[in-house]
């Protein structure tokens, strides 16, 4: 069964809410039976890339809060973070436009990696304070991931795959799509934002047993008569 998430890698409750569909799909059992694919949707697509600025800074000045209010506001999410086992440094995220990192994913998930690429994205962005508009910075994440350097800068050197996170931005405004995470499946259910670990696995286990009703061979019974194998063998 296809499972889409819609994600950006610089929104806290897209990280939360990939801890907690993953505990769900762990609790039903199916996810050898699940393929996970990862579509973009990017926020704030005109955000400059400043590695000077923490993330807190930025929505401090963006917003027209307080300094303090910022940090209050991302204390918060911190906290919901933690619940699910995530560390959060908000006072270290860097301020840097997704574009790069969204192809970069489509490149992992080229070969099978855009899991490890999601996670590695998002602890780089939350966790370390790494810029991930920085080629560098996404070379090293893509060797650590299985992906070859020579391969991910030739991606990053050219426009690559841009077409492809634009076809996944326009996908999801033809879903009425309007904010992440947002997750797709089995292309009947969609579920909005980060949402309780009991949310998502009633709804996966929902769209499983309609995907296995879906897709049942039907059983055959079968009256044996003379007839002739691929081999040749008559009878």
């Amino acid at each position: 069964m296809k499972i889409e998430i819609w994600s950006d890698v610089m929104c806290p409750f897209c990280y939360i809410g990939k801890r907690r569909f993953e505990e769900a799909l762990q609790h039903s059992g199916h996810q050898d039976q699940v393929e996970i694919e990862w579509k973009s949707f990017q926020l704030n697509p005109d955000m400059k890339t400043d590695p000077t600025l923490n993330i807190t800074q930025y929505l401090a000045d963006a917003k027209g809060w307080t300094l303090d209010y910022a940090r209050q506001m991302n204390d918060h999410v911190t906290q919901m973070a933690a619940e699910v086992g995530l560390t959060y440094n908000f006072d270290r995220s860097v301020v840097a436009n997704s574009f790069n990192a969204h192809r970069f994913s489509h490149l992992a998930k080229k070969h099978n990696l855009g899991d490890k690429a999601e996670e590695a994205l998002f602890k780089s962005y939350f966790t370390d304070g790494l810029n991930i508009d920085d080629q560098d910075t996404l070379i090293k994440l893509g060797t650590e991931i299985g992906l070859d350097a020579e391969e991910v800068k030739l991606v990053l050197d050219s426009g690559t795959y841009a077409d492809d996170v634009k076809h996944d931005i326009a996908e999801a405004q033809h879903l009425g799509i309007r904010g992440v995470p947002f997750f797709v499946l089995n292309n009947k259910y969609g579920i909005s934002g980060a949402q309780a670990v009991p949310v998502f696995q009633e709804t996966i286990e929902k769209s499983f047993t309609e995907w296995q009703l879906e897709n049942k061979k039907p059983a055959l019974t079968i009256i044996e008569g003379e007839s002739c194998s691929p081999d040749g063998d008559c009878n």
